[in-house]
């Protein structure tokens, strides 16, 4: 029998991420002037920072109630808590905008490492093949990270270069929804 909080986390994860990727797209559509070159924080100042701001937030949210709904599944705990860091940094994200440039560098430094980690951790929490999957997308993300840190950006600009932190991270947590809401398999 599949466990409904197993699930229900599962279908947190994935509807927030959903939303956050969604918003992405429809800010970059929407932000006069912007290009993929840019910093994707930008999008939560100016006109479309009702739109990104609330999803981030939202995403972050989704992202803790989800890690409480798995605790009750038994999920490693160590998985839980950098859940629950990603969650926070990135309702922090929503809550200080790029402008408030301390308390946002914290909260995207932690949701870009411990989601980065927390990627890595899945080989310990999923099963074949996303245990597999799960671990590469969290190295690239981390990987991007030392890179933007050194500003190396490889010839993708610095806005390139968190893409290949944030991007990884997305998919990591639009499958790691999905895998979650699947019959348990064993």
């Amino acid at each position: 029998m599949m466990n409904k909080n197993r699930t229900w986390a599962g279908a947190l994860i994935f509807i927030g991420t959903t939303w956050f990727l969604m918003a992405i797209i429809v800010s970059e559509a929407l932000y006069p002037g912007y290009h993929v070159t840019r910093m994707v924080s930008d999008l939560g100042v100016g006109s479309t920072a009702s739109i990104f701001n609330s999803a981030i937030f939202g995403f972050g949210l989704m992202l803790i109630a989800a890690a409480f709904l798995l605790h009750t599944a038994g999920i490693n705990r160590w998985f839980l808590v950098l859940l629950v860091l990603i969650g926070l940094g990135a309702a922090g994200v929503g809550i200080f905008p790029e402008n408030i440039v301390v308390p946002h560098s914290i909260c995207a430094i932690t949701v870009f490492v411990c989601g980065g980690l927390c990627a890595i951790l899945g080989y310990r929490v999923f099963s074949v093949p996303w245990s597999w999957i799960s671990p590469v997308l969290g190295v690239i993300t981390l990987v991007a990270v030392v890179l933007l840190g050194m500003k190396i950006y490889l010839g993708l600009s610095a806005g390139g270069m968190e893409r290949m932190i944030a991007y990884p991270l997305i998919i990591w947590a639009i499958g790691t929804g999905a895998y979650l809401m699947a019959p348990e398999q064993g």
